[in-house]
């Protein structure tokens, strides 16, 4: 996997180069860079399907019910492994990175009431997992 690390490293900084004429200064260049850093995540995860399986593997992870205290502080890792994987990601480029669901559609190559619904999916198994349903 640190091969794999690499090569997309080296092909965010390939890509950034490349577009660099593009960046148009209306935004923070680290926020810049970091947008096409996920652009490239995410094109090499959907092409290792068995890589991203190997990371959220969940078959020796047991996952307790938890207790719903307001004062708790989740850990959400193993309830975000036991999403089906295109949840998985629109939940997170979504609650976590902040895209909006149109961002989210593009960069998946999916409709955009799927990524609603795909974020609707992941937010009701989440609830039901810790308990809330």
């Amino acid at each position: 996997e640190s091969s794999l690390a690499e090569d997309a490293t080296q092909e965010t900084f390939i890509q950034v180069w490349r577009s660099l004429s593009k960046f148009n200064r209306q935004s923070r260049f680290s926020t810049w860079i970091h947008s096409v850093a996920t652009n490239v995540a995410i094109s090499y995860a959907r092409k290792q399907t068995p890589w991203w399986k190997r990371i959220f593997s969940i078959e020796d992870h047991h996952v307790d019910h938890v207790a719903a205290d307001a004062d708790a502080n989740y850990d959400l890792s193993p309830l975000l492994a036991r999403l089906p994987q295109q949840a998985r990601l629109v939940f997170i480029l979504h609650a976590v990175e902040g895209f909006r669901h149109q961002e989210i559609a593009e960069k998946l190559g999916i409709a955009e009431g799927s990524s609603k619904a795909q974020f609707f999916r992941a937010k009701q198994l989440i609830k039901q997992w810790m308990g809330y349903e």
